[in-house]
């Protein structure tokens, strides 16, 4: 199989909207028509269906995880570069689903899966600042927003100069750009808490 076609089958996994998937199973709304219109795990918990919201979160991070392995378990001979460009694929294939009319989610989830597939040191790292950051703030996006700009100094931590950890760079961008709601209402102080 060529290294594009990896790409290629990246973003078409990416693309599957498991908030709307779990959503179609357990007859609720469009995760789009309600809420923040996010199709995203804590959006479809604001139907109080913790089950749905639990299997949203587990496969939005499953697809990340899932892209990542198959290119690195079939194609282990497979640049860093072209790596890199299946991490970035499968995270735009979340933010921009071609099954879903390019309605995607913000991406947290997956991204998490991504690097759990790359190094679970990175995952840890990462989650670690995630973690920490909701026990003391517990408010969902800065957790994210926090999570997402130490990302990349992780990644050049444990891979150093390579693509893998230059392609973080534009994915902690674009989760901050898919966050941009979030952080006006931080600033207008109007930002739920969790369990709120």
């Amino acid at each position: 199989m060529a290294s594009w076609m990896w790409v290629v089958a990246a973003y078409l996994i990416g693309s599957v909207s498991f908030a709307v998937v779990v959503s179609k199973l357990f007859a609720l709304p469009d995760p789009h028509s309600y809420g923040s219109g996010n199709p995203g795990a804590t959006n479809v918990l604001r139907t109080g269906n913790k089950a749905a919201a639990a299997m949203t979160l587990f496969g939005d991070g499953a697809k990340g995880w899932l892209a990542v392995f198959l290119a690195k378990q079939f194609a282990p001979q497979m640049e860093p570069a072209m790596l890199a460009l299946v991490v970035l694929a499968v995270f735009i294939g979340h933010l921009f689903p071609v099954f879903h009319r390019f309605q995607g989610g913000k991406g947290v989830a997956t991204v998490a899966g991504i690097m759990l597939a790359l190094d679970w040191r990175l995952a840890a790292a990462t989650f670690g600042v995630w973690l920490a950051m909701t026990l003391l703030l517990k408010i969902s996006s800065v957790s994210a927003l926090t999570a997402a700009l130490a990302a990349p100094f992780f990644a050049f931590w444990f891979f150093g100069n390579q693509p893998t950890a230059w392609v973080f760079v534009p994915i902690a961008l674009l989760l901050v750009w898919r966050h941009k709601g979030n952080i006006q209402k931080l600033i207008e102080g109007r930002e739920t808490t969790i369990g709120r």
